[in-house]
């Protein structure tokens, strides 16, 4: 029981440190980003075994993420920074 206690802790506490993460599809991550004038994305390659793209950027105050098969069409006020990789908890 103590474990358990302490496990759920551990992943509240995670949670906290990560901060809201909200995951859209990729033609909503367009849309928010083309309400911003300089939006800051961070695009890396999907995974050794997936294909395709994984985006982060944040907007409000809020963190949105979303993969795409294909890369996306961002628009070219956009600041990208290009990481080898991206890991999204959960």
């Amino acid at each position: 029981m103590v474990e358990a206690a302490a496990h759920a802790a551990a992943i509240a506490d995670a949670i906290k440190a990560s901060g809201v993460l909200v995951r859209v599809a990729p033609e909503e991550f367009l849309k928010i980003l083309h309400r911003q004038e300089e939006p800051l994305v961070v695009v890396a390659p999907a995974g050794f075994l997936q294909r395709g793209w994984r985006y982060l950027s944040s907007y409000k105050g809020l963190a949105f993420f979303t993969k795409s098969p294909e890369a996306l069409l961002l628009s070219g006020r956009a600041l990208v920074v290009t990481a080898k990789s991206l890991h999204i908890p959960g």
